[in-house]
């Protein structure tokens, strides 16, 4: 068996590799989608005479529906399989697409793009697929590949789309350039389900034995669960906040009152579907070779509140950021700030590896510490710093962050492989819930602060990290014809 370090990424005769670049693509072209409109917001406030509010409506309205359909969409992975569901993903989501391009109100901008933030659960069906194909010893570094290189879809959105839009010309070019990522995912969308297989030649895929909710293995741990899922829907109901007559303004007193019982009442039938699950499972009795630990989730629920929280917080503001600390073009600090989108190409493939390489715990718990000083840096940046060296201490910062996100999901798959979507679509929704706490957070404080209120966060994962177990031995999985199959983890 090869060795984390000599992983070939360019051996395509191997389809663990095949495979691996198959995946990483889908995910870059939904985080094409996602992203589309971000380059291209000049035209659309040109075109739709956006006040600010607007604008800030529409970053928001993006991101809103990602925190439960990462729950939905590893719920629906782990019953139906990543190649129908990343497949099916990719198609659908041309039509919402096409219909934000060719929108002609504010309001059809507003509700198109909330139906694209659906789009940004991709990225959990391909931690599913590539924890399938590749042993224990390989995982981090291929799952840091498929993170990294498809996170790195929304800078080719930055860097490619506006020059399409030009190469269309004319008032219509941005709706050509968006409704052109539409038809990419669309006809990708059908090589997938061509091309794609859920595991290797001769391997089962386990499936949960009820996917309505997280299966778990104590009372005490379905208790943890409950808490746990409480943030999910406490973010929904910030955004809300957010968009609501006492900030921007999107609706009015009525609809938000709406909005808020909406979300009230799914939180409710969530955790009760997740209480009726459990209790049925639990009654029958956990044998001791199925059991895991949810208290592994949680931490790495923590862990990538902070790590992809706050990438997802710092990439919103920093061009702005930049400009106003160093008194930059606004071309110029865009260039600048894009270096910390930039280190993902690199670092979160560097994650995993430094995972397969010298351990999960060991390497989250560096890299935890190394973004919490990063972070404490970044506080001090002023004015009289020079441009480069406030650079330097981003990207330096950025790698941390990234590489800590390569390290959680290097850990993600190994903890019980049925349940691989469930745990990967919760520990991505935490990404989202770290944004929205963080970006809410600068709503009220200077960036300085900001910056020490992501650092001291980090100390608490940092905290609760001493408590994660390294995945060692086998996990138990019962296959199809009812026998016991032992996964190696560690």
């Amino acid at each position: 068996m090869m060795s984390a370090d000599k992983l070939n990424l360019l051996n395509f005769s191997a389809p663990r590799i095949r495979l691996l670049h198959l995946s990483w693509i889908a995910f870059f072209i939904t985080f094409v989608v996602w992203f589309s409109h971000a380059p291209l917001m000049g035209h659309l406030r040109e075109a739709f005479d956006l006040t600010t509010e607007q604008v800030k409506a529409l970053l928001i309205l993006n991101v809103a529906l990602t925190i439960p359909s990462r729950v939905i969409i590893g719920s629906l992975v782990d019953r139906y399989g990543p190649r129908k569901v990343f497949g099916s993903l990719l198609i659908i989501s041309a039509f919402p697409c096409w219909a934000f391009a060719m929108s002609t109100t504010f309001e059809q901008l507003a509700i198109t793009r909330l139906l694209l933030g659906f789009v940004g659960a991709g990225f959990v069906v391909g931690i599913r697929l590539i924890g399938e194909w590749f042993p224990a010893n390989e995982v981090g570094l291929a799952e840091g590949v498929y993170g990294g290189w498809g996170n790195f879809g929304s800078a080719a959105a930055a860097i490619t789309l506006p020059t399409v839009a030009m190469m269309f010309g004319g008032d219509d070019g941005w709706r050509w350039a968006i409704a052109s990522t539409g038809l990419i995912a669309l006809l990708y969308g059908l090589v997938f389900l061509w091309r794609a297989r859920n595991t290797p030649k001769g391997s089962s895929y386990f499936k949960p034995k009820r996917s309505a909710a997280l299966e778990v293995s104590t009372k005490r741990d379905l208790y943890f669960y409950l808490a746990m899922s409480v943030p999910l829907y406490a973010a929904l109901l910030v955004i809300v906040w957010r968009l609501g007559p006492s900030n921007l303004a999107l609706f009015g007193t009525t609809p938000q009152y709406v909005l808020i019982a909406l979300i009230l009442a799914l939180g409710i039938v969530q955790i009760g579907q997740a209480w009726r699950v459990n209790r049925e499972h639990l009654k029958e009795g956990v044998d001791e070779h199925d059991r895991y630990s949810f208290k592994q989730v949680a931490i790495l629920d923590l862990s990538y509140l902070v790590t992809f929280g706050s990438e997802l917080a710092v990439v919103s503001m920093l061009p702005l950021f930049f400009a106003d600390t160093f008194g930059l073009e606004p071309v110029m600090a865009g260039l600048l700030a894009s270096g910390y989108a930039f280190m993902n190409l690199a670092a979160r493939p560097g994650g995993g590896w430094l995972s397969d390489k010298f351990g999960r715990k060991k390497s989250l718990i560096i890299l935890l510490a190394g973004l919490m000083v990063g972070y404490g840096l970044m506080s001090q940046i002023g004015s009289t710093w020079p441009v480069a060296l406030a650079v330097i201490a981003t990207m330096c910062c950025s790698f941390f962050v990234q590489a800590g996100e390569g390290a959680v999901f290097a850990t993600v798959p190994l903890i019980k492989r049925r349940l691989t979507g469930q745990i990967a679509g919760m520990v991505g929704a935490y990404g989202n819930t770290g944004a929205v706490i963080f970006l809410t957070v600068l709503t009220f404080v200077d960036p300085s602060t900001f910056f020490l209120v992501i650092a001291a966060s980090a100390a608490v994962a940092l905290a609760a990290v001493q408590f994660l177990d390294e995945p060692k031995g086998h996990i138990a999985e019962i296959d199809e014809k009812g026998e016991v199959q032992l996964i190696k983890v560690g």
